[in-house]
């Protein structure tokens, strides 16, 4: 059964496209010319899309090395250690809805600290498997269609942050063995 599930996942990219190819050229689409369309739209949402994705990026850089992350950190520690939340994991918390490789360094660095297996390790994966980078994702999709008021979004995007950490803490704290 294994070896069926191995073989069949090697091969489903290339007859999912042999499939298509074949379902298109049997309805009399130019397969290729189609294709080389696809691609321009494709390079010209890239080109839009960029503007919006340098200057998020910037932003985040400002925000990481400006210091902001470690004063907000320092201002959320006490009512998040009431909670039993801890401060080590904040930083995840923080960084996860903006940048999905600073949460992964960020990952990584909480592994080598405290170890996968700690509380702290358990909750970070926990937070990294539950948030999406959110701000990422929404400079990408409302750049990419010229979206300009997002503010609902968002907002709603960050309250789903918000609640899925808050989960991940309530799950860790609950039902870690």
């Amino acid at each position: 059964m294994i070896a069926a599930v191995q073989a069949l996942s090697r091969w489903a990219i290339p007859l999912l496209l042999l499939g298509i190819t074949a379902w298109g050229l049997s309805r009399g689409v130019p397969i290729y010319e189609r294709f080389v369309e696809g691609a321009k739209e494709g390079w010209q949402t890239a080109l839009r899309v960029l503007p919006y994705l340098v200057g998020m990026l910037v932003a985040i850089q400002v925000f990481q090395h400006s210091g902001a992350l470690d004063q907000l950190i320092r201002v959320l520690t006490p009512f998040t250690s009431r909670l039993g939340f801890p401060p080590e994991a904040l930083p995840m918390a923080l960084i996860r809805p903006i940048s999905g490789s600073g949460s992964l360094a960020l990952l990584s660095q909480i592994f080598a600290t405290y170890g996968a297996d700690s509380f702290i390790g358990r909750l970070a994966a926990t937070m990294m498997g539950s948030t999406e980078t959110s701000l990422y994702v929404l400079t990408v999709y409302a750049g990419s269609v010229g979206l300009k008021r997002t503010r609902h979004t968002l907002a709603t995007a960050l309250l789903a942050d918000a609640a899925a950490v808050i989960l991940s803490f309530y799950i860790v704290l609950h039902f870690s063995v």
